[in-house]
């Protein structure tokens, strides 16, 4: 693992859309999933620099929904914890 330093301190762990509670938003930084299912999620509106928002869950909390681009997307958490947001 990287670490970067920022003004001395180091930066906090990385966020990703697993993180977020529902009805937060967060700006997807990037996508680290092997090249196909990275397209495929790009192809339904999870783009770099992109406002995604979580949503509701399922009643186990896995798969969750997720807006993106004007529509609602489930996501397995497994596939969330790839997904990742960027510093605010």
């Amino acid at each position: 693992m990287q670490l970067s330093v920022k003004d001395g301190a180091a930066n906090q762990a990385l966020r990703t859309l697993a993180d977020l509670v529902e009805n937060e938003e967060g700006l997807l930084d990037r996508i680290e999933l092997p090249g196909d299912l990275a397209q495929r999620l790009m192809e339904l509106g999870f783009l770099p620099g992109h406002a995604v928002s979580a949503a509701r869950s399922a009643p186990g909390g896995d798969p969750r929904v997720f807006r993106v681009d004007g529509s609602e997307i489930a996501l397995r958490r497994e596939t969330a914890l790839h997904m990742i947001l960027r510093e605010q």
